[in-house]
């Protein structure tokens, strides 16, 4: 690439995204980064790496959950807070390693609301990539050895679980097209397909 570029991939569980992400790290000879965030960022803090795994993706639903959101604004709490340690830290500061690649280097991303954090960086290319369910059961079954029954449920609860920590912290919907420049279709295209589209997405915005 001749520009530094950041993909932002949020993806429903069975899609292929973190595929599709790691097949545009190869290509692209640019790095992946997914659980490393929590590494990066627990270094970043002196936050233990564990409170940002049990953190990862998910909010906890209390009834204040339901009518509060706390969406991100870029402030960091200081070590004296006794909110130092709070979900909500936990995440600004895995943003704050998020927007610090992102001026660093080219990179794929995936989930932890990086289109959001990244929103108004003119170097990122944000993309959501989603299938029918029976696609993503297909496509699941082939890593988890469940029931039918059961994988169609562990794969509703995470993709709630990841739509609900989204609209925590951005305010806005998981699965509206209008958060990301690109939105594909993992089982009419296949992965490969969709690694391409995005290529060439990249290379009418950004290298012309």
């Amino acid at each position: 690439m001749n520009k530094k570029v950041v993909i932002t991939i949020a993806r429903q569980y069975g899609s292929g995204g973190r595929t599709i992400g790691e097949m545009l790290s190869q290509d692209l000879n640019i790095h992946y980064y997914d659980r490393e965030l929590l590494k990066l960022a627990s270094e970043e803090s002196g936050i233990n790496e564990r409170l940002f795994v049990n953190a990862d993706e998910k909010v906890k639903m209390t009834n204040l959950f339901k009518i509060v959101k706390s969406v991100y604004n870029g402030q960091l709490i200081p070590p004296e807070s006794d909110n130092f340690v709070s979900d909500n830290n936990l995440f600004n500061y895995q943003a704050k390693i998020i927007k610090q690649l992102a001026d660093e280097e080219s990179c794929v991303i995936i989930g932890r609301c990086a289109d959001y954090v990244l929103k108004d960086n003119d170097n990122v290319l944000s993309v959501f990539i989603h299938a029918p369910k029976e696609y993503c059961m297909e496509q699941a079954a082939k890593k988890l050895s469940m029931s039918s029954r059961d994988l169609e449920k562990y794969i509703a609860k995470v993709d709630k679980r990841r739509a609900e920590y989204y609209k925590y912290y951005t305010g806005r919907e998981w699965t509206d097209a209008r958060n990301y420049d690109l939105c594909l279709d993992s089982s009419k295209l296949g992965f490969e397909r969709c690694e391409e589209e995005i290529k060439s997405y990249i290379n009418v915005r950004f290298n012309n």
